[in-house]
């Protein structure tokens, strides 16, 4: 298997990569991982990946540029079939089985955000398995992308030194009561990628509707992805982080 993880830290996973269970795996040849920089696909001189949300709010939003460019200069390098994976509180939550399920494909692509977040567009294009380790909100994705890869390193055969040991592992999930929303959809620069637009709303400068767009698309995201948090769900103007 082949792991890459996009990052604009790669110097927080690589050490995590090489050590323990995850740096024999690799020396012996049962998995492949590589972390890239980000950066290294900003177009300009000052390495920029972010910018402010159209529509206003806190934080910074990453670009689709450098991420659509990151992806597809990757998988380039390799024949093998790239399951994505975008890091997101809004996505499916993490268990053993989802761990296996990935532990069965021939090569993962994770991406890992910072910052407010992602342009929506880099959902809707790439079209990546979205993926959540639990119901708090994190820094950045890293932690969350080395939690993934050790979840699904330890299942290769030939990984831990009984392979009837991952299969007695015992996981239960008990999920807790949230009462706050999943986010809205964020944009940045620019306006139009790849025939997407930004929604018009955002542009209007009108605060009112911008933030009863928000609050909507929020509600509808949350009942269509997470309707056990439904209960309370009040989503204010603000936004979360990945």
């Amino acid at each position: 298997m082949r792991i890459d993880v996009v990052t604009l830290f790669p110097e927080v996973c690589e050490p995590f990569f090489q050590a323990s269970i995850i740096g024999r795996a690799q020396a012996a040849g049962r998995v492949e991982i590589a972390c890239t920089n980000l950066r290294d696909y900003s177009t300009d001189k000052h390495h920029t990946v972010d910018d402010r949300p159209f529509g206003g709010g806190p934080g910074m939003v990453l670009m689709c540029g450098p991420v659509f460019d990151a992806v597809a200069a990757l998988e380039a390098e390799d024949p093998r079939s790239a399951t994505r994976i975008l890091l997101t509180p809004q996505g499916r939550r993490l268990d053993q089985s989802l761990a296996g399920e990935l532990a069965s494909r021939e090569r993962l692509l994770i991406i890992a955000g910072h910052y407010e977040g992602f342009d929506e567009r880099i959902r809707i294009g790439l079209e990546p398995l979205e993926v959540s380790i639990g119901d708090y909100v994190l820094s950045g994705g890293e932690a969350a992308a080395m939690v993934i890869v050790d979840s699904v390193v330890r299942l290769l055969p030939g990984v831990l030194g009984d392979d009837g040991s991952a299969a007695e592992d015992s996981f239960s999930i008990v999920a807790g009561e949230s009462e706050q929303c999943l986010e809205y959809p964020q944009y940045t620069r620019p306006r139009v990628f790849r025939d997407m637009a930004v929604p018009d709303v955002l542009m209007s400068g009108d605060h009112g509707r911008i933030r009863e767009w928000r609050k909507q698309q929020a509600l509808e995201r949350t009942k269509d992805r997470r309707p056990d948090l439904m209960t309370g769900c009040e989503p204010d103007s603000g936004g979360d982080q990945p």
